[in-house]
């Protein structure tokens, strides 16, 4: 399956005399320059240019640019019918709300029942999209908001929103420990050099920035509210484990269990069983791709999370009272 791309503009003539992909990628701004770049160069027999010299020379003033390209499938993934918690839908992009145990994207160990596998089934066209059009990710236990795009002109404008970070993502969470304040963490996140899996601060990791404050303290724990100014792979759980804060129920990043003096049963084995890092993408908002207008959601947080923070709460009213 593959998806046929037609572009035609004309080249103002301030444009003259700059190379082929400099011009396309300011008259088609709607495609990345590596993709048009790559179009020009690699293109199937069909992408032809016309009122044009080779692609290796400048464009003549005022000409016509017309590029035909076939847009190829992505992989060879399958359609799924896993049903999807829609948020909100239109012809450009898909905000869903992703529950635990939903792995992203296939990979090893996971190569189908995915988000993707889903995204296959309920548009199908969306295979000839980048990655099916994630343009960012959640992990498999970690809840909430994600935005999909569903053409690849939105993909290439949710990416560039992203990169400049315009894209607002604030996640709430459950910390071992009790937060004083607020604060920023700016630290570089990289692969761990022994556990391949995991990440780690480090020093020549990529720059991750997150902010966080504190929603409520309880006596061992506390509901934490944080914003991602970057998205580097686990970066919440990272970053909070850094400052010795790490997530309830993180299985790779959540240190020695804890729990606070005299709590209940009840208390103590739901802390001790929690089948997931406590994180939760709870409100998401960006710039429409195609209207440029701005727009918002929120996502309730999911039952579970909600059970524990009652259980927190009983814990604190009865020791305080």
């Amino acid at each position: 399956m593959s998806d046929k791309i037609e572009l035609r503009a004309e080249v103002p003539s301030e444009l003259g005399g700059q190379r082929l992909d400099q011009v396309a990628a300011q008259l088609f701004a709607e495609h990345s320059r590596s993709r048009l770049s790559a179009w020009i160069k690699d293109g199937p027999p069909d992408c032809g240019w016309s009122g044009y010299p080779p692609a290796r020379h400048s464009p003549w003033r005022c000409a016509i640019l017309e590029l035909t390209a076939e847009q190829e499938a992505q992989g060879e993934w399958v359609a799924q019918d896993i049903e999807l918690d829609i948020v909100y839908e239109d012809d450009d992009i898909l905000v869903i709300n992703k529950p635990a145990g939903l792995v992203v994207h296939p990979a090893a160990g996971h190569a189908d029942g995915t988000l993707l596998n889903a995204l296959l089934h309920h548009v199908p066209d969306i295979i000839n999209v980048p990655r099916c059009g994630i343009v960012h990710r959640l992990d498999k236990d970690t809840t909430g908001l994600m935005v999909v795009a569903k053409t690849i002109q939105a993909q290439t404008q949710l990416v560039t929103q992203l990169q400049s970070r315009s894209v607002s993502r604030i996640y709430e969470c459950i910390v071992i420990g009790v937060v004083v304040a607020g604060g920023k963490i700016n630290a570089p996140i990289g692969r761990h050099g022994q556990q391949r899996q995991r990440m780690a601060v480090m020093e020549g990791g990529k720059q991750a920035v997150s902010h966080y404050r504190v929603l409520e303290r309880f006596r061992s724990h506390t509901h934490v509210r944080v914003k991602l100014e970057t998205g580097r792979t686990h970066q919440i759980r990272v970053h909070m484990a850094h400052i010795n804060f790490p997530l309830v129920g993180d299985p790779a990043y959540g240190g020695r269990f804890r729990i606070p003096p005299a709590a209940s049963a009840t208390m103590v084995d739901s802390l001790k069983n929690f089948p997931r890092q406590a994180l939760h993408a709870r409100f998401l908002e960006l710039d429409h791709p195609t209207s440029g207008k701005r727009m918002s959601w929120e996502s309730p947080l999911p039952d579970d999370l909600v059970w524990l923070l009652s259980l927190l709460k009983q814990d604190r009213e009865a020791f305080i009272g």
